[in-house]
């Protein structure tokens, strides 16, 4: 399984050039649109997201991660064993959250180039012919060179701000859980607890444990973005009871 995590959008055509490119070198495998709308160029949200939604995939997925600002520059492209899976993507701090979060974790530099490699398309041109490669069953150990760690290493705690907001409004966190008396304040107000929509009242705003483990925040049936004027970067106060 290849597994696509980009901020590519899904109004432009690179998501579908991506595939076009693995389904010419790895046809017959299954590839999940996970997610294309990660916060633009911010490899450090990304990557909270990504080691967020990673554990929930069987073993030996390949994530085709790419939010890569700085493609066309000297910074490394990378191969990363983690968690079981594989990851394909730049070396910008974008995989170092899953790298940290797990004890398996091997790391490559990708030092193959194709012959036509577009300057600012490193995604469909580089990544996904490796991502293919891999998910075939074919390691290419003659494209890459073992490297000790990535160069670009975020903090792996939690990141208290909001790094995604989804299309209904609600702002995810890069907190990793919390108990229900846990006090959560965005954008100047309190958030109460609440542990599902259906047990607040319509309108009414509320913070919860989501799917992938993360704190998010929310309006029952509205949108806590427009309420509250969040955005992605805005930071989020979790204070824990003692």
């Amino acid at each position: 399984m290849i597994v696509l995590f980009t901020d590519f959008g899904t109004r432009d055509p690179y998501v579908g050039q991506v595939k076009a490119r693995l389904a010419e070198h790895a046809p017959g495998e299954c590839v999940v649109d996970l997610l294309h709308e990660a916060p633009d160029f911010n490899a450090h949200a990304g990557a909270h997201l990504l080691a967020a939604f990673a554990p929930g995939f069987p073993p030996g997925c390949v994530f085709l991660a790419v939010v890569d600002p700085g493609v066309g520059t000297p910074r490394d492209a990378v191969v990363l064993m983690a968690g079981g899976h594989w990851f394909v993507g730049p070396d910008n701090g974008l995989l170092s959250v899953v790298a940290a979060r797990n004890t398996d974790t091997r790391v490559w530099r990708i030092t193959w180039r194709p012959e036509t490699l577009s300057a600012t398309f490193h995604g469909r041109d580089l990544f996904a012919r490796i991502a293919a490669d891999i998910a075939r069953g074919a390691f290419p150990a003659d494209k890459l060179a073992p490297v000790p760690s990535l160069k670009v290493e975020f903090d792996a705690g939690d990141l208290a701000r909001v790094i995604y907001i989804d299309h209904y409004g609600n702002a995810w966190s890069g907190v990793r859980g919390a108990p229900p008396k846990t006090r959560v304040t965005a954008g100047g107000s309190l958030f109460k607890y609440g542990d599902t929509f259906g047990g607040v009242g319509k309108g009414e705003a509320f913070w919860f444990v989501n799917s992938v483990g993360l704190v998010e925040l929310a309006v029952n049936r509205g949108s806590a973005a427009a309420v509250f004027g969040l955005k992605v970067g805005d930071p989020v106060q979790v204070q824990r009871p003692n």
